[in-house]
């Protein structure tokens, strides 16, 4: 296994991990406001960027579907006629919200513990982490798909905490794999439908296996001793 397929769970432990202790805070942004999260509680660090074309937003959205009604009836969201979507004043305000909530949650989730675990690369290291993730997001623009490109660069606040930036980079940074993942499948001449339904096996070894070596380049831009210090900075995460 490559770095890539190293690092995906570690990835994904961190910044899934967080959100899901953030779901009831992120809930209460939207209760407050009499609304239901939609796409831009999983895209926010894109579409607070810049508004999502059609075709990334038919990558970003190929498993769940793109069934965007409480979108436009709550006001949250646009489209044009080149399917191109963005954010209302609306979106943007309730976006930031959501941004601004997993930041906090992320600090307090990464908060140091007691003395004894001053000597791990955990949460003191969170500006520098930050700071590598920001490079790969970079290095992603010549090597990602779609999806990514809808992403990336993410929008931070000037006041950004090192925790809502790593937490903001971090989620754009799965869509790299996410856009591996959907070429691999493609290429294997499967559909979104059959993948899912696809059990552990040889042919889905494949697909994975595919999906590692497409996914990997974006890690190039790091040497051997800063992949580890990324690997081991988030596995050292709360």
């Amino acid at each position: 296994m490559g770095y890539a397929g190293s690092i995906r769970p570690v990835i994904d432990r961190v910044y899934v991990g967080t959100r899901a202790s953030g779901r009831d805070r992120v809930l209460a942004v939207y209760a407050e406001r009499g609304l239901t999260p939609g796409f831009e509680s999983s895209f926010y660090f894109g579409l607070l960027a810049r508004p999502m074309p059609a075709a990334s937003f038919a990558a970003a959205t190929v498993y769940g579907g793109g069934d965007m009604s409480a979108e436009l009836r709550q006001g949250i969201a646009e489209v044009d006629a080149d399917g191109t979507w963005r954010l209302t004043d609306r979106g943007r305000t309730v976006a930031g919200a959501v941004q601004r909530v997993l930041g906090e949650v992320a600090a307090e989730r990464w908060a140091p513990g007691p003395p004894l675990d001053s000597v791990l690369p955990g949460p003191p290291a969170v500006p520098r982490l930050a700071d590598l993730v920001g490079r790969l997001l970079e290095a992603g623009q010549a090597t990602g798909g779609a999806a990514f490109r809808a992403m990336a660069p993410v929008y931070e606040p000037a006041d950004a905490s090192p925790e809502l930036r790593l937490m903001t980079r971090l989620g754009a940074l799965r869509h790299h794999r996410a856009d591996a993942h959907r070429a691999a499948w493609r290429a294997a001449g499967l559909t979104a439908a059959q993948v899912s339904a696809l059990p552990a096996g040889p042919r889905r070894r494949a697909v994975e296996d595919d999906t590692d070596r497409r996914d990997e380049p974006i890690y190039r831009v790091l040497d051997a001793g800063e992949r580890i210090e990324l690997l081991a900075g988030l596995g050292a995460l709360p």
